[in-house]
């Protein structure tokens, strides 16, 4: 009975003992078995990763992967791929970037910054070449004290397109075309700046030592604000390659704004332009009946950057001032009594020393200003040579039933989109110039006698980079002569290699020489680069079998071509232009 126990205690520790080793067996089992499953998600997971990369939680962007190769993809749209890729390489090094994978987004705001680092550099070097040259001409001087306020003008203008990138949604870069077009608006701005510091001092001397050293230090920030300005210009193709996702419904143009208006401009400014009396919130005066006797008082008066309208009346009189609207003046709007009866008038010019982009009777540089009736005029006569009646710096500025009046050079559309609506424009030689993007519609553009050996040229259109939205476009215009004029007139000459002007839907008297178009100087072939374009014009001189047969010369544009210079194609006009101006949208 003992001996059956002992055999049934034993039988049972064994038992146990396997059941215990299996237990451990089975937890040995299910522990390399997850190890295993562990093990396996790691490599699958360090693959995957490899292949495909995860996007960064910080990423402002939504690709699906982007390599060192990224940059060179996007330099590659640009006219000096080397200086643009090896720019960004270097400041993503001087700024610690760790990001492995920067998207386009990033890519271009960093393209503008080294533009901007560099103009910011370029600030003292007006003052430098002068300090570097004894006994330097005084017109060199202005010229150069010029650059130093055109530099920076130039790096304002990069400033705020960064700006434009980085505000969005959330702080994501949201890319619309509202967006797109202010930020090649503004890069096309700062390059033409740029070339406005070295046409000043083209113009001031023969002094080739100086320009060449001047040249030469700008040539990085030229080169950069170029690169800028090319990746803006193909975003849209390059977020499609690199398969961002692209709000198309930003990326339509929104006619649909407040009644016309963009949504910034407030509703009270619907009326101004065509309003009998707007309310002004100064009045001048000549018979001191008003707040101040001239229009310069007035505008020490406006306050600065005001984002509503500020509205001057002028009453009917002739002002013999000179008057600048600078650039922290926005939204100032200057109305008078009629185009013949408000009239602001002097005479600075190149002869006696003041430099062409300083010379304008009104100058213009704060975003959206407007003036309506009223009358702008350069006395100094032909034999003055360059002497400005009105220079627009000022983006989206408008400008209605007015009169500008001179000899050379007289309405310098300096930069940025400019509209003229039903207004009169009188000159001789380059009368018509600069680097805008601007639209001429139903306007009178009067040629007259120049001086002695002198022939007109209606334009000069200053466009230097292919990439720039820039261009004259003078729309259902009446092209007549304003006295008895018997010198040989032309369309224009090419100021600058990308030159781009057209003539459409416009009447052309019988006095325009049948080439339509001359060399900026006799007997050298213009570049193969600028376009010269008419559209459907009519009247005596508008027959095309004699025009000058040069590449980039189109006598008889497509519909196409000729659409690209609309009011709502050029200059965006539904986005800003006030639904009260009567305006061909397209072409009729």
């Amino acid at each position: 009975m003992d001996s059956t126990k002992s055999f049934q205690s034993y039988c049972r520790a064994d038992e146990l003992e396997e059941q215990a080793y299996r237990r451990r067996t089975r937890k040995r089992c299910i522990i390399i078995g997850l190890s295993t499953i562990v093990l396996i998600a790691i490599i699958v997971g360090a693959v995957f990763g490899t292949l495909f990369p995860l996007k960064n939680s910080e990423s402002k962007e939504d690709p699906p992967t982007y390599t060192s190769e990224s940059i060179k993809a996007m330099c590659n749209v640009t006219r000096y791929p080397d200086s643009c890729g090896s720019s960004i390489a270097a400041l993503r090094s001087s700024s610690n970037d760790t990001d492995p994978n920067p998207g386009p987004s990033k890519i271009f705001t960093m393209s503008m910054e080294v533009a901007l680092d560099e103009l910011m550099r370029l600030s003292s070097l007006p003052q430098r070449v002068i300090s570097s040259h004894v006994n330097i001409d005084h017109r060199v001087h202005a010229a150069l004290d010029g650059c130093e306020n055109l530099l920076d003008d130039a790096a304002e203008y990069i400033n705020e397109s960064i700006s434009t990138m980085q505000t969005g949604q959330g702080g994501k870069t949201v890319l619309s075309t509202a967006k797109i077009n202010d930020i090649r608006t503004w890069l096309s701005s700062a390059i033409t700046y740029q070339e406005t510091c070295l046409d000043g001092l083209i113009e001031a001397s023969n002094n080739t030592a100086i320009l060449q050293d001047v040249q030469l230090a700008m040539r990085n920030s030229t080169e950069f604000s170029s690169n800028s300005l090319a990746i803006a210009s193909h975003i849209i193709t390059i977020l499609g390659q690199f398969q961002v996702p692209i709000h198309r419904k930003l990326l339509i143009h929104d006619s649909h704004s407040d009644h016309g208006f963009p949504r910034w401009v407030h509703s009270g400014d619907r009326r101004l332009l065509q309003e009998e009396n707007p309310k002004p919130d100064i009045t001048v005066a000549k018979d001191g009946s008003g707040d101040f006797r001239t229009i310069s008082e007035a505008v020490e008066s406006i306050p600065k950057k005001n984002k509503s309208r500020f509205i001057i009346y002028v009453k009917e009189g002739v002002y013999l001032e000179n008057v600048t609207i600078s650039k922290d003046y926005w939204n100032v709007m200057i109305y008078g009594d009629g185009m013949y009866k408000t009239i602001i008038s002097d005479s600075l010019n190149k002869v006696d020393g003041t430099p062409t982009f300083w010379s304008g009777t009104l100058i213009a540089a704060g975003r959206g200003f407007m003036a309506r009736d009223m009358g702008f005029k350069n006395t100094a006569g032909p034999e003055k040579h360059q002497a400005v009646a009105m220079r627009s710096s000022s983006d989206q500025s408008v400008f209605y039933r007015c009169y500008f009046d001179a000899y050379q050079d007289t309405l310098y559309t300096h930069s940025n989109r400019q509209f003229y609506r039903d207004c009169v424009v009188t000159g001789t030689v380059d009368f018509i110039f600069g680097n805008a993007a601007v639209v001429l519609q139903n306007c009178s553009i009067q040629p007259r006698q120049p001086g002695p050996d002198q022939f007109n040229t209606i334009t000069a259109q200053g466009k230097t980079d292919p990439n720039q939205n820039t261009g004259i476009s003078i729309q259902q215009c009446q092209i007549t002569p304003f006295d008895n004029l018997t010198a040989t007139t032309y369309f224009g000459r090419p100021w600058k290699d990308f030159s781009t002007t057209i003539f459409m839907q416009s009447y052309i008297g019988d006095f325009v020489d049948p080439a339509g178009w001359t060399e900026w100087t006799q007997g050298v072939d213009p570049p193969d680069t600028l376009f010269y374009a008419e559209y459907e014009n009519s009247g005596p001189g508008s027959g095309i079998s004699e025009r000058i047969n040069w590449p980039g010369v189109t006598p008889n544009a497509t519909s196409d071509e000729a659409r690209r210079f609309t009011v709502e194609s050029f200059i965006q006009g539904s986005q800003w232009l006030p639904n009260d101006i009567l305006y061909e949208s397209s072409l009729s």
